[in-house]
């Protein structure tokens, strides 16, 4: 299991005797996956998946989030124990280009407007119905900032990492007037929320002295839409 092999490389760093820090990285889905009535909503670090209700519901792919809460919290506890500096980064959904011919990532779901995928448009829909927005973030920027706390002598705890919170509504438009050789279909989602009723609020790591790079939709489609089109998911 996952958090196996985590406390297994906690141990071989309590052994070594040498690592000063190690920068754990989690996933946005420990913390936006619970339930929320109305709107507002800004979740923090100090915000957790809830694991009862998620083994309650069983709703989606529910065991992925549980996972990533048992695992932080596992690896969190053994290294309070053991005196290791851990700092977790619980980045959202992750975009950009991979040194790879073959994407299993997010790419294809964060293009299908613009590819009219429906399978994959039905799968933004469900994390906006999940989590309450399209919480987005450039691969870039995630690696920087794991470096920036890898390095920052004051991180300590948890991190979210994200850039930007949409709904599927607001990329549509967005999409379908930076891009309109595609013919998005703004008028097949008039139906779904306008503004995000949840943030994931990356204020903690802003505050830390960490600046994005990619910090609207405009900055993070830019290279995505050539990444697709170079892997054949675009046409040119």
């Amino acid at each position: 299991m996952t958090w196996r092999r985590t406390l297994n490389v906690l141990r071989s760093c309590v052994r070594a005797g040498t690592v000063r820090r190690v920068v754990l990285t989690s996933s946005a889905a420990a913390v936006s996956s619970r339930p929320l009535e109305g709107d507002g909503h800004v979740l923090d670090e100090d915000s957790w998946s809830d694991v009862e209700f998620l083994r309650s519901t069983k709703t989606g792919a529910w065991a992925y989030p549980v996972s990533k809460v048992l695992l932080e919290k596992a690896a969190c506890a053994f290294a309070l124990e053991h005196g290791i500096s851990l700092v977790t980064v619980c980045p959202v959904v992750t975009v950009g280009a991979a040194p790879a011919a073959k994407v299993n990532t997010s790419v294809p779901d964060i293009l299908s407007l613009l590819s009219g995928d429906d399978a994959r448009i039905s799968k933004l829909e469900f994390i906006e119905r999940v989590t309450g927005a399209i919480p987005m973030v450039h691969i870039d920027d995630l690696c920087r900032a794991e470096l920036f706390l890898a390095e920052e002598k004051a991180a300590s705890g948890r991190y979210n990492c994200g850039s930007v919170n949409t709904t599927v509504v607001g990329l549509a438009r967005f999409l379908a007037a930076k891009y309109p050789q595609y013919n998005v279909k703004t008028d097949r989602y008039a139906g779904l929320t306008e503004k995000p009723r949840v943030c994931i609020s990356s204020a903690k790591l802003v505050k830390e002295g960490f600046e994005y790079k990619y910090k609207n939709l405009d900055g993070i489609y830019g290279s995505v839409v050539e990444y697709g089109r170079a892997l054949g998911i675009l046409p040119y």
